[in-house]
């Protein structure tokens, strides 16, 4: 869904309070305003309780509350802005809440993580927040948070000649070379690629670092791809996007494609390049080329994990690098290698707040990633803990030399069950997954 679907006017206050429980009372109220059945002492009892458990503080000033309750409808959104700022017990130091996006969600609603996700992928970008907070009045703000939440309106690729030119070729090209699709790469233009610039007969993927709503593009492209790439190297994002397709059943490893690229805000289409995806996987390739997902790990989970992981190797943590390793799916057998180094800091906690999907679970993940050990996730995305000790060997695999003993647990856990183990270098910051002991580099070394 949309996210500028849920936003009503008359749900967008300006906030009096100073402290975080009258600003969601503020917010309540309008809400019992437009819906007359909904009980805000029990509402404000189970925002506040989410609070006690873990902090709803985006940063930047935003704090993003929610709680799940019985309604008909799936989603109510109101949003309070304070010139002043909100006190809040998880904001740093003396910094204060300017921005609150309170999420009410029906028990019903089965994409909860992935709207709270994308609301606070949207609420993360500085320039929105900052045209948030200094609208001029509440209408300014309305149509501000419709156009960020609804997507930038994209700079519609240029159909000029060197354009039109590029996709005719790609077309042609991808027929002759027997691709299976054409992959576009979407962040060659500002904005994005408008819907309907880009047309074929042939199966297009768009890859982004956007955020992405479901439903959007669903006309012009096939399917859509949201990969992160920090790095300026051309088609960087190609690696990881094609993972990502085979993992969803997009494309097979049989498959050629075809991508079509150009430098990141150009608006011009520069490198055309066919892939053969045998070739590209080949070492991961053991004889079995359907099975790279373990049956038990979801998509979404997997694409998470691995921008999560990326994300640590370019930011590290309190301007140190790190080091951390994911071993994701086959949560029974992986329990087998596995010894607690520390108390499980995960133990406890409900289901849907320590899953991975979660976007209040990135700074806790990130904040947990300097301890010693792995994270063990399930394959739906539950984290199960922290610390962990992995206990296995593989003898069959031999590993290049300069990679340590993180590496090699990796390598081992990926032969003993059937799951996936994701490794961040300390030393070199590049992410390496690992599946049946073989290791596929995503990212390139950094130092």
């Amino acid at each position: 869904m949309r996210l500028d679907k849920i936003i009503a006017r008359g749900r967008i206050i300006d906030l009096r309070s100073h402290d975080l429980e009258g600003a969601l009372q503020e917010l309540l109220a309008v809400c019992v305003d437009s819906f007359s059945d909904l009980k805000p002492d029990a509402l404000l009892k189970g925002l506040l309780a989410r609070e006690s458990t873990m902090t709803t503080y985006l940063g930047l000033g935003v704090a993003l509350p929610h709680v799940r309750v019985k309604m008909t409808r799936r989603y109510i959104l109101a949003i309070g802005r304070s010139r002043i700022g909100i006190r809040h017990d998880g904001a740093v130091a003396d910094e204060r809440v300017h921005l609150i996006v309170m999420l009410i969600a029906g028990e019903k609603a089965r994409d909860y993580l992935q709207v709270l996700a994308s609301i606070a992928r949207q609420v993360k970008e500085k320039e929105l927040v900052d045209r948030l907070v200094n609208a001029s009045d509440l209408d300014a703000l309305h149509e501000q948070l419709i156009g960020g939440f609804g997507g930038i309106r994209p700079v519609q690729a240029q159909q000029n000649r060197v354009n039109r030119l590029m996709f005719r070729e790609a077309e042609r090209v991808a027929k002759g070379a027997g691709c299976g699709a054409i992959m576009v790469f979407g962040d060659t233009f500002v904005g994005g690629i408008e819907r309907g610039a880009i047309e074929s007969k042939l199966k297009t993927i768009l890859v982004t670092r956007n955020p992405i709503e479901p439903g959007e593009h669903e006309r012009a492209f096939a399917e859509t791809i949201q990969v992160r790439s920090f790095s300026n190297q051309r088609m960087a994002q190609l690696r990881s996007a094609i993972l990502v397709a085979l993992t969803r059943g997009v494309i097979k490893f049989t498959d050629r494609i075809c991508c079509l690229d150009g430098m990141t805000g150009s608006n011009q289409f520069d490198t055309l390049v066919v892939v053969d995806i045998e070739r590209e996987f080949q070492t991961l390739l053991t004889g079995q080329t359907s099975d790279l997902l373990p049956a038990d790990v979801k998509p979404e989970v997997l694409e998470r994990v691995i921008a999560v992981a990326t994300e640590l190797a370019v930011e590290g943590r309190e301007g140190r690098p790190v080091g951390c390793l994911f071993v994701v799916g086959d949560n029974e057998k992986v329990a087998a290698f596995v010894k607690p180094l520390v108390l499980n800091p995960f133990f406890g906690y409900k289901e849907e707040e320590r899953n991975i999907l979660n976007p209040f679970m990135d700074e806790t993940v990130k904040e947990f990633s300097s301890i010693d050990g792995a994270f063990i996730i399930r394959g739906d995305g539950v984290v199960e803990s922290a610390g962990s000790l992995i206990q296995a060997t593989d003898s069959a695999h031999a590993l290049p030399s300069g990679l340590g003993s993180r590496h090699a647990a990796a390598a081992a856990i990926s032969v003993a069950a059937n799951c996936i183990a994701i490794v961040v270098s300390s030393s070199t910051s590049q992410v390496t997954l690992f599946r049946r002991g073989v290791m596929l580099p995503l990212t390139e070394k950094r130092r």
